[in-house]
C-alpha cells in the first residue's frame, strides 16, 4: 500500500490493485488501474502525441469525503494545468477544475478504521471480478452523480434523449447504434472510457456506473475546460482529428438499393448530366458481387467496370463500391481464409456469425494478415480499376445474433475488444489506400469508435425507418456524434426502409429530410424504396442478378413538384460550398463538428442546453428542421444577437422564441448577423 511517483505519473498500490494517473494533454489526465502484474500497453483511442507535464504531491491530509472523520491520512495529488486529481488512502479519486469539484468516484464501504455513513453497503469505487478460466476481469467503476449535470456525446443511440443523464447505454456496436464512449458534461469536463470492451454505462441520478464485461485494465481519460468547444479541442488533440475533406465530394452523392448493372449506373449518371445536376459521387451498393466475400463485380452484369469508371470520371464523378466483411461458405475466399485463421471464431457450435443471404463468417479484422488479405482482393478487383472509395457496410460487424460472448478474435474474446472492430475495418482500407498514395481518402462506414475520425470515415446513421419519429432521432444522433469527435456524419435521406414510395406522407418526409441533409456534412440520397415488385434479373440463387432491388431513388423520381424543391435545395448546397469548406477546415484544425448543438455556440445560454430539435450548422446558420407530418410552421429559439430569416430577410433580436412559416418548399433557417 502507498503512493509513489514514477516519472510524471502518480502511482498508488492498494490491496493488489495498481493505480496510475498521468498527464495526457492540455488540462487532461489519463487514469489506469489493473489487478494483474502490469498494464497491457494499449493506448486504444489515445494515439496522438500530447504534452506530458504535471506536479505531484504526496502528503498527510484530512479526509474531505462525506461522513469521514478528519484524521490526517496519506493522500496523493497530481496537477496538470487546470485539472487536479486527488487520491485518498483507499484509492478513491476526486477531480477538480481549478478548485471546483467536477467528478468523484463513488465509495460506500468500511475497512474497520474509520466510520462512514452507509458503510455497511460495501460498495467500492472499482470492483473487479475474475472471468473464470481467463486472465480478464469484469469491471465496474462508479462515480458520484450531480443532479444538475447534463451529459452529451457517447456516439449514436436510436432514442428520443439527447441528454444522456438518466439513460442506460449499452457499450456495444449494432446496426444504427454506435458506441463512442466520450461524454461531454455541462459541468465543464469531458470523459473518455478508453476501453473497447462490451459493457454498459448508466448515468443515474444516484450514481454513474461504467461496466466492462471482460477486460484486463481500467483506462479512462478526463479533461477540464470552460466551454464545450475547448473540451472537444482537448479531446481531439489526444485522439486525432479528421483529415481535410475534399471539395469534390461536398455536393450530391447518389445512391439507391440497388443499382444492379453498370448500364443502370451509367443511365442514371447520364440523366443527371442532361438535367444539369452534378453528382460528386456515385454509389454502387451491395450484391453487385458474385458471393459475399468474393469482393469483385459479377461480370455478367458488370462486364467492363473499368470503362464505366472512366466514363463517370469524365463527368467529374467519383465512384464508391460496397464491401462487406462477411464471407459466404461458398465464396472462393472462404476456405483459404478459414485455413489461415483469418475469420472470426465462435465459442460453441457451428462456425457461423452472419446469415443474411448466405451462410457466412466475418473476417477477423484484429488480425493484420486478414486485413491485408481483404485489402489486396479489393485493390485488385476494385481499386486498380479506378474505384475511388469504399462503402464499408455492416462494419459493426452485423451479426446473426448479438451474443458477444459467443465470438472470439485473434487478440481475445469479443467481449473484451469488439467495439474496436469498425475502426480496424476502416484502417484496413485507409492504410492500404494511403500506401498506394491515391487520395484524399473518404470511405463510408456504418459504425466507428473513439478516434475513428482520423481514418477518413464518413459515418452514416444506419438502416433507420422512414418515419418522422426516426428523423427526429437522427438530429440528436448527429449532434451527439459531433460532440464525441465524429464530424463527418450523414444519414439516408428519407430513412432507409420505405414500404411505398408513392405514399404522399413518405414524400413529405423525404423533402423534409432532404432539406435537413443540405445543411449537414454529406448530402446523400439512399434508401430501400418499396414496394419490392421489380422482378430479379435471373433465376440464379447467387450473383448480381438474383437479389431484389428498390424503386428508383433519383431526385426526379418523386414527381415534378418535389423535384423542383430538391433542385432548389441542390442549388442552395452549391451556393454554400465555400462555407461548408470552411467548416471542414475547422473540423480538421480543432475538432469542431459541422452539426453543432446549440450550447456548443452558446454555452452561457441555459436554454440552449435544453434544445435538441434545432442546431447550428457551423457558427453562422441556425437550422430548424421540420420534424412532423403536415407541419407548416414551427417555433424556433433565438439566442442572443441578431438573426435574419433566410426566407424573408426579416431580422429578429435574440433572446426570444419566434414562430415562423415552414411551407413544404422551405425549412426555417436563420443567419447570424455579425
Amino acid at each position: 500500500m502507498g503512493f509513489k511517483q514514477e516519472g510524471s505519473a502518480l502511482v498508488f498500490y492498494h490491496q493488489g490493485e495498481r493505480l496510475k494517473i498521468e498527464p495526457w494533454g492540455r488540462d487532461s489526465l489519463r487514469v489506469r488501474a489493473t489487478v494483474l502484474r502490469d498494464f497491457t500497453g494499449n493506448d486504444w483511442a489515445l494515439t496522438e502525441s500530447v504534452e506530458h507535464n504535471a506536479d505531484i504531491v504526496v502528503e498527510e491530509k484530512a479526509e474531505n469525503l462525506p461522513g469521514e472523520d478528519k484524521s490526517p491520512r496519506q493522500t496523493g495529488a497530481i496537477v496538470n494545468g487546470r485539472i487536479r486529481a486527488e487520491v485518498n488512502h483507499r484509492g478513491v479519486i476526486s477531480f477538480y477544475r481549478d478548485n471546483t469539484l467536477l467528478l468523484r468516484e463513488y465509495f460506500r464501504a468500511y475497512d474497520g478504521t474509520i466510520s462512514r455513513q452507509s458503510r455497511c453497503l460495501k460498495t467500492v469505487n472499482r470492483e473487479w471480478k475474475g472471468v473464470i478460466g481467463g486472465t480478464e476481469h469484469s469491471l465496474l467503476v462508479k462515480f458520484e452523480s450531480n443532479k444538475e449535470e447534463k451529459i452529451f456525446g457517447m456516439g449514436q443511440y436510436q432514442q428520443e434523449c439527447m441528454n444522456m443523464k438518466g439513460c442506460v447505454l449499452e457499450l456495444a456496436q449494432r446496426n444504427s447504434q454506435i458506441s463512442v464512449p466520450f461524454a461531454l458534461s455541462s459541468l465543464g469536463y469531458g470523459f473518455l472510457w478508453n476501453n473497447p470492451a462490451v459493457g454498459q454505462v448508466a448515468f443515474g441520478n444516484n450514481y454513474y456506473q461504467w461496466e466492462a464485461r471482460s477486460t484486463k485494465e481500467m483506462d479512462y481519460w478526463i479533461t477540464a475546460a470552460d466551454t464545450p468547444k475547448e473540451i472537444l479541442q482537448n479531446y481531439t488533440a489526444a485522439t486525432g482529428r479528421a483529415p481535410l475533406f475534399p471539395e469534390d465530394r461536398m455536393g450530391l452523392w447518389q445512391c439507391k438499393l440497388r443499382y444492379r448493372t453498370q448500364d443502370e449506373v451509367l443511365e442514371v449518371a447520364r440523366r443527371y448530366q442532361a438535367e444539369g445536376i452534378h453528382i460528386d459521387q456515385m454509389v454502387i451498393d451491395f450484391f453487385h458481387w458474385t458471393l459475399q466475400g468474393d469482393w469483385k463485380f459479377d461480370r455478367k452484369y458488370w462486364p467492363d467496370p473499368k470503362t464505366m469508371v472512366e466514363e463517370l470520371h469524365a463527368m467529374g464523378t467519383k465512384v464508391i463500391v460496397s464491401v462487406w466483411p462477411s464471407v459466404d461458405r461458398k465464396s472462393e475466399n472462404f476456405w483459404p481464409m478459414m485455413e489461415q485463421g483469418l475469420l472470426m471464431r465462435t465459442e460453441r457450435g457451428a462456425a457461423q456469425t452472419y446469415d443474411f443471404q448466405g451462410d457466412c463468417v466475418e473476417i477477423d479484422v484484429f488480425n493484420p494478415e486478414a486485413r491485408a488479405y481483404v485489402w489486396e482482393a479489393c485493390k485488385k478487383n476494385y481499386f486498380d480499376l479506378g474505384i475511388d472509395a469504399f462503402w464499408l457496410d455492416n462494419s459493426e460487424p452485423d451479426l446473426g445474433v448479438y451474443d458477444f460472448d459467443h465470438y472470439r478474435y485473434c487478440d481475445g474474446p469479443a467481449l473484451s475488444l469488439s467495439n474496436l472492430y469498425p475502426q480496424w475495418m476502416s484502417r484496413a482500407f485507409f492504410e492500404g489506400m494511403e500506401k498506394e498514395g491515391r487520395g484524399p481518402i473518404v470511405n463510408l462506414l456504418r459504425c466507428c469508435w473513439a478516434g475513428s475520425q482520423k481514418y477518413g470515415n464518413v459515418i452514416w446513421s444506419g438502416d433507420v425507418p422512414s418515419t418522422f419519429e426516426a428523423f427526429a432521432s437522427q438530429i440528436q444522433c448527429g449532434l451527439n456524434m459531433g460532440l464525441c469527435g465524429i464530424s463527418w456524419w450523414t444519414t439516408d435521406i428519407g430513412g432507409f426502409m420505405t414500404d411505398d414510395v408513392n405514399d404522399p406522407d413518405f414524400r413529405q418526409l423525404l423533402i423534409r429530410w432532404y432539406q435537413f441533409a443540405v445543411y449537414s456534412p454529406v448530402l446523400r440520397m439512399h434508401g430501400d424504396r418499396g414496394p419490392h415488385n421489380i422482378p430479379p434479373l435471373d433465376d440464379r440463387d447467387w450473383g448480381g442478378g438474383y437479389l431484389y432491388t428498390g424503386q428508383p431513388n433519383e431526385l426526379w423520381s418523386y414527381g415534378e413538384e418535389n423535384y423542383a424543391i430538391m433542385k432548389k435545395y441542390y442549388e442552395l448546397r452549391l451556393a454554400l460550398h465555400g462555407y461548408i469548406k470552411s467548416l471542414y477546415q475547422e473540423a480538421h484544425e480543432n475538432g469542431s463538428p459541422l452539426l453543432r448543438a446549440m450550447f456548443y455556440e452558446f454555452p452561457e445560454d441555459q436554454a440552449c442546453w435544453q434544445l435538441q430539435d434545432q442546431y447550428m450548422f457551423g457558427g453562422k446558420y441556425l437550422v430548424a428542421p421540420v420534424l412532423k407530418l403536415n407541419q407548416f410552421a414551427r417555433e424556433v429559439y433565438l439566442p442572443a444577437g441578431q438573426w435574419r430569416l433566410t426566407s424573408t430577410g426579416q431580422c429578429f433580436p435574440g433572446g426570444q422564441t419566434v414562430t415562423v412559416d415552414a411551407p413544404i418548399d422551405y425549412m426555417p433557417v436563420f443567419e447570424r448577423v455579425e
